[in-house]
């Protein structure tokens, strides 16, 4: 049967962008989001927190009510509510909203709410610009098909960084800083990775002789996922839209499409 001419206005709101309703609501949203974050910032500063926090809190509340009821609608307005409530979107609009009220049970797990500035990447579907989100999604579309390969990757550099700490265990030893494997694994990660805190070092003249091999194999090591990842992006191709499926609120449809490539409702 048909939607019911509500959700169906309520979708157009909502998940569109292209009429003033949705446009309008979209740009509200995500001042409303803005405002959230600023105020989950600002709360945890010290000075702040003990001249306002009683303003910050009742904002937060306040904000994080509005969250909820626009996540509920959301759900409302699909026909497969739980198709989108499983979707990244989805995700991240119930991570918006759930810190607030774990936080009556865990304080100060609040702070977690900074996570709604992802929902900001809606306004790469507010503004249309399409170009921008085609490339996300051909950068996403990259990295999924490039996963295995890069677990394989992964699973190298673990096996190597425990080698690897298991070697500047051996050369250096407790005196040295290297108390135990697990920590000289951590200076093989450390190391490897170029980052280099500098709270583990090698004293011993063979320690760091080994350790300038393992910093000039880090540079090559960095490369490799870079280039997996390239050879998947020149893979894709092909024109992407905006528009939300009604059904299940999945975008990213290609120009031509009449029905959503992940449920097969009419578009």
């Amino acid at each position: 049967m048909p939607d019911a001419h509500w959700r169906q206005k309520l979708h157009q709101v909502i998940f569109e962008a292209e009429t003033t309703a949705g446009k309008t609501f979209d740009v509200v949203l995500i001042w409303t989001i803005i405002l959230s974050v600023f105020t989950v910032v600002f709360e945890s500063l010290k000075y702040l927190r003990e001249d306002y926090g009683s303003f910050f809190y009742y904002l937060e509340w306040t904000l994080t009510l509005l969250f909820t009821i626009e996540y509920l609608l959301r759900l409302l307005s699909v026909r497969k509510p739980l198709r989108y409530a499983l979707s990244f979107y989805g995700i991240v609009d119930f991570l918006a909203i759930a810190p607030t009220y774990i936080s009556l049970f865990i304080p100060g797990l609040h702070y977690l709410l900074t996570i709604r500035i992802l929902r900001l990447l809606r306004i790469f579907r507010v503004l249309k610009l399409s170009e921008y989100i085609n490339e996300a999604q051909h950068l996403t579309k990259a990295l999924r098909a490039s996963a295995k390969k890069i677990g394989v990757f992964l699973l190298a550099v673990v096996s190597l960084v425990t080698v690897i700490g298991s070697i500047m265990y051996v050369i250096e030893g407790e005196e040295n800083g290297f108390s135990d494997i697990p920590t000289s694994i951590y200076w093989a990660i450390v190391t490897l990775t170029t980052v280099g805190y500098g709270d583990v070092s090698p004293q011993t003249p063979l320690g760091q002789f080994f350790a300038s091999i393992v910093m000039m194999m880090g540079y090559g090591i960095i490369a490799v996922p870079t280039g997996i990842v390239t050879v998947e992006i020149s893979k894709t191709k092909g024109v992407l839209t905006t528009e939300s499926c009604p059904n299940c609120a999945a975008e990213g449809h290609d120009a031509d499409a009449e029905f959503c490539k992940y449920c097969g409702a009419s578009l």
